[in-house]
């Protein structure tokens, strides 16, 4: 019994000495292990401004957790929020600000924050699928655009100075209009396919919510052909008057609906 437990012992050791082995070489693959948190940080922009986002991620993360406590800690965790955006990683982009702002609620830099999560829900409507298929923001899911506003209301009434702050409310414009425009989309899509009950609840609601967007006028003249498809002729003889009194001239109402055309942002 003596002689079996003395025997491992050897063994024991052998497996203490490689685990050992095994913790310095994964020591040793870390080129960043004996960095400097400046030089990390230099190599981290480094990476961003050469476009190499996915990898500057990584760099940011290790000085987070090397510089903690420092106001270079949470430059390192908005930066990596940025290079995560940037990457195409939209969700973790989300997380590391949401994360940000609840650990240094008192930050100089929380309007930054604000921003910049309006800005990556903001470009969720921007991606590679709307290219590809020539869709407008109108005409895609709304509530990545909700939660941008949301997030460029906060900054403009907390921040009103801020640096960001006019930038922040011409895409608050642009969203409100978006919104709207959402709605005439629907609309559009049932009175296309002869629906037009739907079309009519659709485009009242465009003009109920929102006031003073260029989406308005083309609501109206959805609700005046549906009450005419419908032949509610009282009705759309009431709607084609408020059109003449507020969009005179109206090309909708010389040549009837417009050909789409491509928003601001599209650059392709």
């Amino acid at each position: 019994m003596l002689q079996a437990k003395l025997s491992a012992v050897p063994a024991l050791a052998l497996l203490a000495a490689a685990a050992m082995l095994s913790a310095c070489s994964t020591t040793s693959d870390d080129a960043t292990a004996n960095w400097s948190v400046n030089k990390l940080y230099a190599e981290a922009r480094d990476e961003v401004n050469s476009g190499a986002f996915d990898k500057a991620v990584p760099l940011f993360e290790k000085l987070e957790g090397r510089a903690a406590g420092t106001p270079l800690a949470q430059q390192a965790q908005l930066e990596r929020a940025y290079a995560q955006y940037k990457s195409g990683d939209q969700p973790a982009a989300l997380q590391t600000i949401d994360r940000f702002m609840k650990l240094h609620p008192a930050s100089p830099a929380i309007d930054y924050a604000l921003y910049l999560k309006g800005v990556v829900n903001f470009n969720d409507n921007l991606g590679i699928f709307a290219a590809l298929s020539r869709q407008d923001l109108s005409e895609r899911d709304q509530k990545a655009a909700k939660e941008s506003f949301e997030s460029f209301k906060e900054l403009v009434n907390r921040f009103p100075d801020s640096h960001y702050a006019a930038d922040a409310r011409e895409r608050m414009t642009y969203i409100v209009d978006s919104l709207a425009q959402y709605e005439v989309h629907v609309a559009r899509y049932y009175y296309n396919r002869g629906a037009y009950v739907a079309a009519i609840n659709r485009a009242q609601n465009a003009i109920r919510d929102y006031k003073d967007v260029p989406a308005l006028e083309e609501a109206l003249f959805i609700l005046l052909r549906s009450y005419d498809a419908l032949g509610m002729t009282q009705l759309a003889g009431d709607t084609r008057r408020v059109m003449e009194k507020n969009y005179p001239g109206s090309e909708y109402l010389v040549r009837g609906f417009k050909k789409s055309v491509d928003p601001w942002w599209k650059v392709w």
